[in-house]
């Protein structure tokens, strides 16, 4: 019984891992589009954009708090954060979906890397907490550490079916 409830739990911890390894997967690659579009798109266009979706929103509520935060980040958005937006939304997507797929093939390197970059991931998403405060934050950190953690189980397990003791 107690192997049982083992592989159970093992099992389980398998196919979360996949999972969030699957959505930081997706995650990647809207960043890499992401990143892209803000190299074609000019700041006016992502202005006028922002100001068209929330203009109902702000319409029935002119104190709403995300459609006003979003308003103005988009009206204060200059071509050189454009570009440092689009160089850090690329360049974090690539290293995610390199990562991602490493660890999808099962190559145990990835995942001693996986958990360093994440971390620092992490530690950056901190650093952006503590300049801007933002529940957003918060929680992608905590679902990063979550991923860190399958990671590291799905790593010791491959390691013990490769080299069994």
């Amino acid at each position: 019984m107690r192997v049982r409830e083992i592989l159970r739990r093992q099992a389980l911890a398998h196919i979360a891992f996949e999972i969030g390894i699957f959505f930081k997967g997706l995650d990647g690659v809207l960043e890499i589009v992401g990143g892209l579009l803000l190299f074609f798109v000019k700041p006016e266009t992502i202005s006028r954009v922002v100001i068209a979706l929330t203009q109902h929103e702000l319409g029935e509520d002119p104190n709403d708090v995300l459609a006003s935060y979003l308003v103005r980040g988009a009206n204060s958005f200059s071509a050189s954060s454009q570009v440092f937006a689009g160089v850090y939304l690329l360049s974090h997507g690539v290293i995610k979906v390199v990562l991602v797929e490493s660890l999808l093939r099962g190559r145990l390197l990835a995942y001693p890397t996986a958990i360093v970059v994440f971390a620092l991931f992490i530690m950056y998403q901190m650093y952006r907490y503590y300049l801007h405060p933002s529940i957003a934050m918060i929680v992608l950190s905590v679902l990063d550490v979550v991923v860190i953690v399958l990671t590291w189980l799905e790593y010791r397990r491959l390691k013990r079916a490769r080299h069994p003791v």
